[in-house]
């Protein structure tokens, strides 16, 4: 079987591309592709399969019990890629198989795919060419909107810099008081879904100026962590969870709580549809906003613009958020939550889906974050990233009673 990857950066018109591919708007070099019938293993399915499940009660994967949208992402992954076997296609499309899974599913993902790759081929999308696949023989790259076939040596990611611009981190219009030392604290939390134990006995402190990653297997309970702390989960009331000195439920609101923590996961970028401009971009995160919606301050320009320096972004800081690659809008993003300096900082797998250059530069500006200002920063991801630095890794390993937390 002729399989391929086509390698992919962040400036690569993925989604052209698989749009043109299912209407059969096929490179020269993929023709043969072109009579047969192919499927997609995506995030972009599973997304079309919650719309369809939420709005016409469709269900396709969901089992009795759970709702599609419930289930973890390796959860849906799993369920997803079962469903495309036994549609028996000609082809499957792997859009990035492996991002936002475990090392065990990814280890199951591969033996699965191996075993029907006498039956079935399979095209993997690759951002980064140390998840492609053993068995793969045909090497492509995707430039922009052009299909190339290369070597498989032509892809070298050994001499990535992994340095960043020298300008400090810019100080703050927002002053935080008050705070003490622990910022947040687990104590003895157990969560349980139904019948179904999520987390068990977790103890967890976070300090000013602490530097974790957050790690575990799909479904061990990192998404419910983030959410009793930065969300309104109310698995997180009657529990003893401190968030800057006070017990959670005993008075503030959820946004007393969101005010002081910085936010980001590569989901949150699709809620900026409008027109806004870089520079705007970062002035939204100091007014904690979506859009623009004051004038902004000479201050706050001048905060910006160190940001934008910062960033190597200045030549760009009036062209449209939208117009960026993917590894700028990361940056920009991943800035935006900081510009406040809160007091913690929470990235949820800032890097999926991003090519190894743009990820090692934004893994810099974390590490640069955690250097040079006292913001506790929470790291969540299942790769290892190049180069990160965490100071304290929280794993969670799943148990007959739920996950226990290990701490290293």
């Amino acid at each position: 079987m002729n399989h391929w990857v086509i390698y992919l950066d962040n400036n690569s018109d993925k989604k052209g591309f698989i749009n043109d591919f299912q209407h059969r708007r096929i490179p020269l070099a993929l023709e043969e592709f072109k009579p047969k019938n192919g499927l997609l293993f995506s995030a972009l399915t599973l997304d079309k399969l919650i719309e369809d499940e939420d709005r016409h009660d469709k269900k396709i994967l969901s089992s009795e019990h759970q709702k599609l949208e419930t289930m973890s992402s390796g959860e849906q992954k799993r369920a997803l890629l079962h469903y495309l076997l036994s549609e028996k296609p000609d082809y499957i499309i792997l859009d990035n198989p492996f991002e936002n899974l475990d090392f065990a599913f990814q280890e199951e993902l591969k033996s699965i795919l191996k075993k029907h790759a006498k039956d079935i081929t399979f095209i993997q999308l690759a951002s980064r060419k140390e998840d492609t696949l053993p068995f793969i023989n045909n090497f492509g790259y995707l430039e922009k909107n052009d299909f190339l076939i290369i070597e498989d040596s032509a892809l070298d990611e050994s001499d990535i810099p992994e340095t960043f611009n020298f300008i400090n981190i810019p100080a703050s219009t927002t002053s935080f008081t008050n705070l003490k030392n622990t910022l947040i604290d687990f104590k003895d939390v157990s969560v349980s879904y139904g019948e179904k134990p999520i987390l068990n006995n977790i103890n967890w402190t976070v300090k000013k100026g602490d530097f974790w990653q957050l790690s575990g297997a799909n479904g061990s309970g990192k998404s419910t962590m983030l959410s009793m702390i930065f969300g309104d989960n109310p698995k997180a009331y009657g529990q003893e969870i401190y968030l800057f000195g006070n017990k959670k439920g005993s008075g503030e609101s959820v946004w007393d709580i969101k005010e002081k923590i910085g936010y980001y996961a590569p989901a949150m970028t699709l809620k900026f549809h409008g027109r806004q401009s870089v520079q705007h971009m970062l002035i939204s995160g100091l007014t904690d906003s979506v859009g623009l919606y004051t004038i902004p301050t000479d201050v706050q320009k001048k905060i910006i613009d160190q940001w934008l320096n910062l960033l190597g972004l200045q030549d760009v800081k009036n062209k449209y958020f939208n117009a960026l690659s993917m590894g700028q809008q990361r940056l920009v993003m991943t800035a935006r939550a900081m510009v406040k300096r809160p007091p913690i900082l929470i990235l949820d797998e800032p890097t999926a889906d991003m090519d190894s250059k743009s990820a090692r530069l934004l893994v810099a500006l974390v590490n640069k974050f955690a250097n040079e200002t006292d913001t506790a920063i929470i790291f969540v991801s299942h790769r290892q990233e190049k180069g990160l630095h965490p100071k304290k890794i929280l794993k969670l390993i799943p148990g007959e009673h739920g996950s226990a937390g290990i701490i290293h």
